[in-house]
């Protein structure tokens, strides 16, 4: 395992080889609503000199694992020096109004990060024109959120906006799958496995629609009687746009209910180190005797963070409901 981390003053344009300074790094990746983060302890040494809004680039092996820069660094008085970095996602935490009419999730992003001046990377064309999108004073991650919501909830596909290394990009899951397997006598070292109805489950959709000549709102309802049976009346309400039609209505509430309308299961995962996994990838899991299953499919992953330290490459990850 060869390591390269690289820091790049932009005021001088001086770029400096660190790996043999650095006592850890941690790099951490979430499916939604965070940048990527990287983490590390550095020993001061020579006439290294940095500032933030410097370049950092990490490498393993020749791959590239995280580029971006650098944002928080403290020292302590015998001059070992903490840096956290983020991606360009971090950029997308500015709040900003939008009006986004008949566009697509990846349209609305090549909008704002044009905006912001972030470079885009591959997008994938999700095939669905959102009839609305209209945010006042959010956050440009929330609101590519909402977009990437309304998506799944009226195509059943799931997109993630992540940094690929050249710039901001969405993509499918089933687009990323990665080719390592993991599971019994494969890179798993311990795990933490939770079944629960109790955070993202829900076996009855309303949505309500503003009706401006009744003065109430147009409702639909999908559900599943033999789950409210089981478990109780788990309801999630939600109101959509008045450009929405009752069809279309239906349709969205069918969908988000065959989304959320399961026991989740969820796996907290310690294992060997895979050069480049990220959340938002699907990886091949092989379990057996997991508890009311063996586990044998594709999952998709929640937060991976990855450590290396004494000459160590470690990960934990969780995956999205199996």
């Amino acid at each position: 395992m060869k390591t390269e981390l690289l820091i790049q003053n932009k005021i001088t344009g001086q770029i400096w080889e660190c790996s043999n300074s650095v006592t850890t790094v941690s790099w951490e990746t979430q499916r939604t609503d965070s940048p990527g983060k990287l983490t590390f302890t550095l020993i001061k040494s020579g006439d290294i000199s940095f500032w933030e809004g410097d370049v950092v680039r990490f490498s393993m092996d020749g791959q590239l694992q995280f580029y971006g820069w650098v944002f928080t660094k403290s020292k302590d008085r015998w001059g070992v020096i903490e840096v956290t970095c983020y991606d360009r996602l971090r950029y997308f935490k500015a709040n900003a109004s939008y009006s986004f009419y008949g566009q697509t999730a990846g349209q609305i992003i090549q909008q704002i990060a044009a905006d912001l001046q972030v470079d885009v990377g591959a997008i994938a064309d999700t095939g669905y024109a959102i009839p609305s999108v209209v945010e006042e004073d959010q956050s440009c991650f929330d609101i590519i959120g909402s977009a990437v919501q309304h998506t799944l909830l009226n195509t059943g596909d799931i997109y993630v906006f992540y940094d690929d290394g050249n710039g901001v990009a969405l993509q499918r899951p089933q687009d990323m799958i990665s080719n390592v397997l993991i599971g019994d006598m494969s890179l798993l070292t311990d795990y933490t496995y939770k079944t629960d109805i109790d955070s993202q489950t829900y076996n009855s959709v309303k949505l309500a629609r503003p009706n401006e000549e009744t003065g109430r709102a147009d409702v639909v309802i999908a559900q599943d009687s033999a789950n409210i049976a089981q478990w109780g009346l788990l309801q999630l309400y939600q109101t959509v746009d008045g450009d929405v039609n009752t069809a279309q209505m239906q349709a969205q509430a069918e969908a988000t209910l065959q989304y959320y309308n399961r026991r989740l299961r969820t796996l907290s995962v310690e294992s060997l180190g895979v050069p480049g996994l990220r959340a938002g990838q699907m990886v091949l899991m092989k379990v057996q005797g997991l508890g009311d299953i063996n586990l044998d499919q594709y999952v998709l992953l929640e937060r991976v963070t990855h450590t290396w330290e004494n000459e160590q490459h470690t990960m934990t990850f969780e995956t999205m409901a199996i």
